[in-house]
């Protein structure tokens, strides 16, 4: 399905300056269009303060051997450190967006204040996104903060796409509490 746009955001994608990223501008109008409105959602909120709570005195060797057994799970049969992240609520929750945008999004993924995976609607090739742009330059960076990712191929789903992520705020506090990447079929865009 091709999403359509308001007149307002077609004009705004026309007039938009050359970036290095050249879907930049699309990928910034489907998080306007359609990622804002769910993105902030009580079930994200909610699971990102849980896990925080128990993650929040976490060292980097605790965060490095949770990235290390996620790594050595993926594909395999006994996924005792994923498995949790996958079967919540939240997840639940991202499949049920993966779905319903009829293919533009290819992945969804939560991540805590520390970087480290909260809920995802499929296996990531890690736990930790802590040292990465798509948390960095959100989490990183505060309230309102939204990172464009280069469009490219990616290993986890298999399809070209691009990032978009975006600081999780928790609404009681206007404080940030973690991060969220959605990765984007852009072709599905034009």
């Amino acid at each position: 399905m091709k999403f359509l746009y308001s007149s307002a955001t077609l004009i705004a994608l026309m007039s938009a300056p050359a970036t290095a990223n050249e879907f930049e501008p699309l990928m910034r109008a489907f998080y306007d269009d359609e990622i804002g409105r769910w993105a902030q959602s009580d079930v994200l909120v909610r699971a990102i303060t849980e896990q925080n709570a128990r993650t929040t005195a976490y060292d980097q060797a605790q965060i490095d051997a949770l990235d290390q057994a996620w790594r050595a799970e993926v594909g395999a049969a006994d996924t005792p450190t994923i498995t949790p992240v996958l079967t919540n609520t939240a997840s639940d929750f991202l499949r049920e967006q993966v779905a319903s945008s009829q293919g533009a999004i290819t992945e969804i993924f939560v991540m805590d204040a520390r970087g480290l995976n909260v809920a995802a609607s499929d296996v990531t090739s890690d736990c930790w996104q802590g040292d990465e742009a798509k948390f960095t330059e959100t989490h990183g960076v505060g309230v309102g903060a939204v990172h464009i990712g280069d469009v490219e191929f990616d290993d986890s789903t298999q399809r070209y796409q691009g990032q978009v992520s975006l600081t999780i705020v928790d609404p009681a506090t206007g404080q940030p509490i973690g991060a969220m990447t959605v990765g984007v079929d852009v072709e599905s865009l034009m």
